[in-house]
């Protein structure tokens, strides 16, 4: 049987199933009362559909039974899949407490793990059984989290089982391949009704499923196909799931430091708080998306690539994923004084809270991190693989030192002293001469203690060159996270020109940027210059202002001008106030100087 046509057609088959069925259980559920309100702790603002995971079950059911071979496997695994969605189902009726779902979820991994499907992970057979326990009931609860905006929790999943087809089918199981076809087509199916904005929701019914079905499908592939690696097995899956692994783990973090029981609703999941940021509800679910593609994409790599290749890049995504983490803590979803109790009422929560705001440790650890990953991989590129390679030995012998000797030429450097949002050209002179003293001082000492036999110089020249721009690129991650970001505009807010396209013009566009409380939106810039027509600072584009000033103001919705600099004549001024006046257009001049204090 060929693999790809054979799982393409089960595939389309549950997606048509999928599409059909899900408007008849909308109808049903609107008929008899059976929606979802909305709540303060919950995100969609008016009543919709419930029940859609009836629809991605008896998709997947249809499918299952026309096309997926009767094995042990996979019989076991949809039993208990129907299980949780019973489960689920009468949640949704009869809203039963979360630690009796909890005993339901244990029941159905319970029977998974009695038919011999755990992670093989140690050998040790009561460790394995617990740890598959775990990720079970983990992922299944993971996914249930995750299913608090349009589309998230379907699409991730969707996205997530596509990279665990991907490897299947690389695999040759064409069992396990043909059984999660049926569960893709099922879920985009149900995704052309749940993405925003979404007529249906799939419910703890539908959560509950996909979750369980997703994690168990991981166990039937480490079923068969090609002898698995320890690294396959722990982060291919890892890797997979790692967006509802990645917003579970934070939610529960951030609401365990704010004193919130992890167990709550709440807005102050990954998405709501890239919401928060500016993004619209549809961008913040396609960018955790993006993210879970590029997580199944690295997924099908390490699977692939050397052992310690494949450790190189998990640790870049790991280190990249934990600023963005850090980055998306600093969203102010809590009441700060909530908060403050919290933290007053309990020592560990403020002990925790008290060093997550030591920033300078956490660059120290990402700087190991970087120069690990940045010494490894000047060998690897130069080298080749140094599994088998006489280089290993040599790399293992100094990376302990040089590791030592870089920190310590990034601190004497003066590294650490920096902010991350206010990163500057200056600085990256800093990293610049941090790294190149760190490379000196690694190279002196290999000479001092190896005499520079068996090493090459061009590991190096290259070890730094890849660090500088890997501490270049961490440290200006929030800059470009702020940037990526659109600009929030609270109500109230009053869009404004900023008269002046120059140095003036720029730094107070920053200063409007970072001081949101203002209530002040720069939309553009205006300037008398025509050589700076229809250019664009900061994104923001620049017009003329020789034009009908009253008319760009009006076209753009404009209630401010600002006046940024004190090189513009009266004459000018004159003119443009009195065009304000007749539009009822407040002009303003941005005041910024030093003055003195009298002594009193």
């Amino acid at each position: 049987m060929d693999l790809l046509p054979s799982a393409l057609i089960a595939g389309f088959t549950a997606f048509a199933a999928s599409v059909i069925i899900t408007p008849a259980i909308r109808w049903c559920a609107v008929r008899y009362g059976f929606v979802a309100k909305p709540r303060n702790d919950r995100w969609h603002k008016r009543p919709t559909a419930m029940l859609g995971g009836i629809a991605i079950f008896l998709a997947t059911l249809i499918g299952y039974l026309i096309f997926v071979p009767k094995t042990q496997g996979s019989m076991v695994v949809f039993a208990s899949a129907a299980w949780l969605f019973i489960v689920g189902l009468i949640d949704d009726f009869l809203n039963i407490k979360p630690y009796q779902k909890l005993f339901g979820q244990i029941i159905g991994a319970v029977v998974v793990i009695g038919f011999g499907m755990t992670i093989p992970l140690t050998g040790n057979q009561i460790f394995d059984i617990w740890l598959t326990l775990f990720w079970i009931v983990g992922i299944t609860n993971a996914i249930n989290l995750l299913d608090n905006m349009d589309g998230l929790a379907a699409g991730i999943a969707a996205i997530a089982s596509l990279s665990l087809a991907a490897g299947l089918a690389s695999d040759g199981q064409i069992s396990e391949l043909l059984f999660v076809a049926v569960f893709i087509g099922s879920l985009i199916g149900f995704l052309l009704y749940n993405f925003n904005p979404a007529s249906i929701f799939m419910g703890d019914c539908g959560s509950m499923f996909v979750g369980f079905l997703l994690s168990a499908s991981v166990l039937l592939s480490q079923s068969g196909g090609r002898s698995r690696g320890i690294l396959s097995i722990l982060a291919v899956p890892f890797l997979i799931l790692f967006v509802p692994i990645f917003d579970t783990t934070f939610v529960t973090i951030i609401r365990k430091l704010s004193g919130k029981r992890a167990t709550q609703g709440g807005r102050d999941h990954t998405s709501h708080r890239l919401v928060a940021l500016g993004l619209t509800e549809r961008s913040a679910v396609l960018l955790l998306y993006g993210l879970a593609i590029s997580a199944g994409l690295l997924a099908i790599a390490v699977r692939e690539l050397p052992t310690a290749t494949s450790l190189s890049l998990i640790a870049l995504f790991t280190a990249a994923l934990t600023i963005i983490g850090v980055y998306l803590s600093k969203v102010r979803v809590y009441d700060e004084t909530d908060v403050e109790s919290a933290v007053r009422d309990n020592a560990v929560f403020a002990f925790l809270l008290h060093f997550t705001h030591k920033r300078r440790v956490f660059e120290i650890l990402l700087d190991a991190v970087l120069i690990t990953v940045s010494y490894y991989t000047a060998y690897d590129l130069l080298f080749g693989p140094l599994e088998n390679s006489p280089n290993r030995d040599l790399f293992l012998n100094t990376l302990p030192f040089i590791l030592v000797i870089k920190l310590f030429a990034l601190l004497f450097a003066g590294v650490y002293r920096g902010i991350w949002r206010y990163t500057s050209i200056s600085d990256l002179i800093v990293y610049a001469k941090g790294v190149a003293l760190g490379s000196l001082l690694s190279i002196a000492a290999v000479l001092l203690l190896y005499r520079f036999q068996y090493f090459s110089r061009a590991v190096f020249i290259l070890d730094g060159v890849i660090l500088f721009v890997a501490i270049v690129g961490s440290r200006l991650t929030f800059r470009i996270l702020r940037e990526l970001t659109p600009t929030p505009r609270p109500a109230g807010s009053r869009p404004a020109l900023i008269y002046g396209a120059g140095d003036g013009g720029e730094m107070v566009l920053r200063e409007l940027r970072k001081n949101p409380e203002w209530n002040i939106i720069p939309i553009g810039f205006i300037d008398d210059d025509p050589l700076k027509r229809e250019k664009t600072i900061s994104g923001l584009r620049v017009y003329d202002a020789n034009g009908s000033i009253e008319e760009i103001c009006r076209r753009e919705g404009v209630c401010e001008i600002i006046v940024s600099s004190k090189k513009i004549p009266h004459q000018r001024i004159r003119e443009i106030r009195l065009a304000c006046g007749e539009t009822g257009i407040v002009l303003q001049r941005a005041e910024m100087r030093i003055e003195p204090i009298d002594p009193e």
